[in-house]
Parts: C-alpha cells; sequence; structure tokens
C-alpha cells in the first residue's frame, strides 16, 4: 500500500485534497508528503505520524537537533536540505541515525551510506522541523569577503553602465541571492532593504512581524539595489519615483515569485519584496483559523446562486488568502468564475483572472462591465476601492451572479456603513448583502516549548463573559516560552481570527443611510455573531495561541 493508499484508507486526507498533492507532485517533482506539507491539509506534526504509521518507523520525539554536522566533510548541506534528510547521531553499533520527512526516498538513503560507509537507523520528523535544523547548520555561509566588497565599493559611481555591470557582477548576485533564500528558509514573508547615512538595514518580516537579520555593507546598497530591480524588470535609471515590479527566481532548488516596490528615500531607494510562496498560506479554511462551525457558515453562503460575500480587514490580515480559499471551494466544471485582481496572488487552475492594468484602462469598474457580458456564475473582485466598482459589484449580485471581494475596516460590522459612505443605495446593499467575514492574523504558539498555565486570563471582561468564562478566576491556557525551533519568540506561524455577520432579515432592516457600525454590531451580537476577540479567547484556550496576541491584535489595533 502506498503512502497515499494509506492516507486514503484512514481518511486522514480527503480524496480531494490526496488528489490535488498527487498532482502538484507531478507538476513540481516534489514527494507526496511535501506536496501535502504545501498544500497545508495536514500540519507537519500530523503528516509526521501518518508517515510513521505507515512505514512503521519511530518518529523522532523529543529530539536533541545537532550542533554541528556528522561527517561534515563528507556530506552537502545543500543536498540534505534538498532531500529532507538530516543526519543527528552515531547509534548503537556504529549506525548513523538520520531523521527524515519522507521514507520514500531511497536515493538519498543510498547518497548516504556511501559517503558515510555506515549502516542507517531512520526516524521520522516534520519537514519544518529537519529543515529548520539544517538551516541552522547552514548559517554559517557569508557575504562577500572584505576584498570583494573594497572592490566592487570603489567601482560603484553613478554611471549607470558601472552600476549596472556591478548588479551583474558575482559578488552582488551572491548577496541577493543569500538574502532570498535566507528568507525563505526562515518562513518571512517580506524582505525590506532600506539605506540609512550610516548602514544599510535589513529586515525580514516573520509570522507578520519584523526582525532585522545581518546586513550587508552599506558600500554595497545601490548595487544590491540595482541587482534586484534588474531581476523585477524595473528602470535602474530612475531614483526619483517609486515603481513596482515582479521577478521569478529559482532558489534553494525552488521557483520562487516575487513582488518588488521600491521608494526613493532622503538616503537612496528603500526596497520590499514580498516572497509570494512565503506569502501564500494553505487554501483550507480549516488551515485559515475557521472552525467547523465557521467553515459551515461559509459554505452554505457561498452555495447560493447569487449576493454578495465581503471579507474585510486591515491590510495584511490575510483577506486575500481567504478569498482563494473560497474560490478553490467553488471552482468546480459546472461553475464559470472571473476574477479582477491587483495583482494575482494565487493563481488558481479552472479560473480565469485578470490583473489590473490601469494604464491601459484595464480597471476594476472598466472589468466587472465587461464581466457581466460573459456569462460567469460567480465573479471575485479584488478589493472595493471606489463607489463605481462597488455599485457594479452590487448590481451583479443583485442580477443572479454570486460576487466575492475586500473591503479595507477594521471590523465587519464596518462594512455596511463604509459601502454607504461610498454611495451604494441602502435598499440595494440590504437586498444583496449575504455575509460579511472579518478578520485578523495573529501568531501561534510555538508547539515546542509552550507553556499550560492556569490563572486568570488577561482580556475584558466583557470578552470573558461572552465566551462562557468568570472574569477573575482561574482558566486553563497558553502561555509563549521561546526555544531554539521558534528562534526565541515564543511563536511560529501565524492563524487566523474571524467573525462572520450573516446578514438575515434582523440585520437587513439596519442597512440605511445613516446607521452606525455600533448598532450593526450590537444587532450582530444580539443574533448570535461571536466577535474575532471571542474567537481569539477561544483559540488561547485550546493551547493555538496567547492572551496577549489577542490583545496585541484586536483589543490594542
Amino acid at each position: 500500500m502506498s503512502l497515499l493508499d494509506y492516507l486514503a484508507a484512514t481518511q486522514a486526507v480527503t480524496s480531494a485534497d490526496l488528489e490535488r498533492a498527487e498532482r502538484l507532485a507531478a507538476q513540481s517533482s516534489l514527494s507526496i508528503v511535501d506536496s501535502i506539507r504545501r498544500l497545508g491539509v495536514m500540519d507537519g506534526q500530523g503528516i509526521a505520524r501518518a508517515v510513521s504509521d505507515h512505514y512503521r518507523l519511530p518518529l523522532a520525539a523529543g529530539l536533541e537537533w545537532p550542533r554541528t554536522l556528522e561527517f561534515a566533510g563528507n556530506l552537502s548541506k545543500s543536498y540534505l536540505r534538498e532531500h529532507k534528510v538530516l543526519p543527528i547521531a552515531i547509534g548503537a553499533d556504529d549506525a548513523l541515525v538520520v531523521v527524515v520527512a519522507d521514507p520514500a526516498n531511497a536515493v538519498a538513503f543510498d547518497a548516504l551510506r556511501l559517503a558515510t560507509r555506515r549502516r542507517l537507523e531512520i526516524r521520522v520528523a516534520p519537514i519544518d522541523e529537519i529543515e529548520a535544523a539544517i538551516d541552522r547548520l547552514m548559517s554559517d555561509e557569508v557575504l562577500p569577503s572584505e576584498g570583494e566588497t573594497a572592490e566592487v565599493a570603489a567601482e560603484a559611481g553613478d554611471d549607470l553602465e558601472q552600476l549596472k555591470d556591478l548588479a551583474l557582477g558575482a559578488p552582488v548576485i551572491r548577496i541577493v541571492n543569500q538574502l532570498l533564500v535566507d528568507a525563505l528558509r526562515t518562513r518571512a514573508t517580506d524582505v525590506h532593504i532600506e539605506p540609512t547615512r550610516a548602514r544599510l538595514i535589513v529586515r525580514y518580516r516573520i509570522d507578520g512581524m519584523l526582525k532585522e537579520v545581518r546586513s550587508p555593507p552599506n558600500e554595497l546598497g545601490r548595487a544590491i539595489v540595482s541587482r534586484i530591480k534588474i531581476l523585477s524588470g524595473l528602470d535602474i535609471a530612475e531614483r526619483r519615483l517609486p515603481q513596482d515590479g515582479r521577478a521569478r527566481v529559482r532558489l534553494d532548488g525552488r521557483q520562487l515569485d516575487l513582488r518588488v516596490a521600491t521608494v526613493p528615500t532622503v538616503h537612496g531607494e528603500s526596497v520590499a519584496i514580498r516572497l509570494l510562496e512565503n506569502a501564500q498560506r494553505s487554501l483550507d479554511l480549516s488551515q485559515l483559523g475557521f472552525d467547523e462551525e465557521g467553515q459551515d457558515m461559509v459554505r452554505r453562503h457561498l452555495a447560493a446562486p447569487y449576493g454578495l460575500v465581503l471579507v474585510t480587514g486591515p491590510t495584511g490580515s490575510g483577506k486575500t488568502t481567504t478569498l482563494a480559499a473560497m474560490l478553490t471551494i467553488l471552482n468546480e466544471p459546472v461553475r464559470k468564475i472571473l476574477t479582477i485582481e491587483d495583482p494575482v496572488e494565487y493563481q488558481i487552475d479552472g479560473i480565469n483572472q485578470i490583473q489590473v492594468k490601469s494604464e491601459i484602462g484595464l480597471t476594476f469598474a472598466a472589468m466587472l462591465r465587461s464581466f457581466l457580458r460573459n456569462d460567469p456564475d460567480v465573479i471575485m473582485v479584488g478589493e472595493l476601492r471606489d463607489t463605481e466598482t462597488a455599485r457594479i459589484a452590487v448590481q451583479a449580485a443583485l442580477t443572479g451572479h454570486l460576487v466575492l471581494s475586500t473591503l479595507h475596516t477594521n471590523s465587519a460590522a464596518g462594512a455596511v456603513s463604509r459601502l454607504l459612505d461610498m454611495g451604494v443605495e441602502g435598499f440595494l446593499l440590504a437586498s444583496s448583502l449575504r455575509c460579511v467575514i472579518g478578520q485578523r492574523l495573529l501568531r501561534s504558539l510555538c508547539p515546542a516549548c509552550r507553556q499550560r498555565v492556569e490563572e486568570p486570563i488577561a482580556l475584558p471582561p466583557d470578552v470573558l463573559q461572552m465566551a462562557g468564562l468568570e472574569p477573575g478566576r482561574p482558566h486553563p491556557h497558553w502561555h509563549a516560552k521561546g526555544c531554539e525551533r521558534c528562534s526565541g519568540s515564543g511563536y511560529q506561524g501565524r492563524t487566523g481570527i474571524v467573525e462572520i455577520f450573516e446578514f438575515g432579515e434582523e440585520l437587513q432592516r439596519l442597512v440605511r443611510p445613516g446607521v452606525t457600525t455600533r448598532e450593526i454590531a450590537a444587532a450582530g451580537i444580539d443574533a448570535g455573531l461571536r466577535t474575532m476577540a471571542v474567537d481569539g479567547l477561544r483559540k488561547c484556550l485550546a493551547g493555538v495561541t496567547t492572551p496577549d496576541e489577542v490583545r496585541r491584535v484586536v483589543l490594542e489595533s
């Protein structure tokens, strides 16, 4: 029985998800284990347990990861990372204890036996843990030598051709590649390169928080920025205006899509790079923070033949990912789906996706009008930015189309007043709006070092009461501690907290000019709405996150 057959037999993964994993593995030369991990249909620990059970191999539980590599002179760290294997110790009978993610990788085992001339003792661990351990061993990769740095810096000047030559030179290419590879390995979603008077600052955004890392020499700043601009098709001669571009590069054995934005500052150009592979999370609602009740509510509205479904929240709250997960649910041969996005971050087979190009008149509003002549069943609009787009979206929702979109508001209740302020007629909005989802992203606890405590939860009394807890009484929950695996932060990864407003008859009556966000929110709570704060509290009790995170993301924002 293959691993796929085992997962199907144990019903650990749905047949549809197994087909997706098999298709991804075939298209991208990934293992089945890695494909399942990347799709997010099982967490790392769950995959490792299933692999362990299937192959009848022990799990590497409570493992002490090595600080130095066994047989360092014989083994390539890049090869180990590519194959997700790591020797950790010399065991009984001089056997080499090797931790793996996929025991079916016979090629890697043969190479290890040949390089070490030892028998292998195999254990199973999650891919993420193996990669993190190998990355720590690979952290001694260095920037260019002082001699190379001085040579490049001495040649850097205002001559554009000379600057272009430097940007294409080996030292600068190596720096940029290393910055991106390190970002990829640390799960960063963004890289920020910021020139100052005295030094070049590089920061990674990991789990939503910026962290400064070792920076290249300040003298190489302009050459590094030029290299990034060349990669993303930007004009290296234009340093006075902001620019936006995209790039596709292959690093560390993976194809990586980048979104690049530059802005001029007083000390040079600042660059922000979005790593789309790391930014894109699982397209499964259960992995995005929706519990079973929330998933049922969303699926019920997605099954409707028409209406408007909105996802709200500030920038960086995961709205686009939630929309993409909804599209994945709707993506069936019986439906025609059209999207207009800026930018297209998730490319989904079977869906017609269009990128906004305002310079040629290809705007949200223009494409929405065109969509209505193309007989779609489902329309997704990346964002309701202006009155014209909002009005057309509402009209489309009233004329037999299911319309999905996002809106920048601080809460789900704020969507109604925002659309009314944009000029959408109240009676049309009341008739078309099906549900509004408000969401935020907060950091998840590191499963290796989280600490269970039983003490009063430091959240407002009304939040505790809505969750059925008595304020001031001790309740079991979890705190962040910090360990080597999470780089001392106590957190690893992010999850979503959500609130879902369903617009039934009672709430529809409130959709009128002059209604306040507070009135909508109060009516929703009376109708049984579970707020984001309460959803966050439930995740605290389940050991997913902490009260500190809920306060930071929801109550203090």
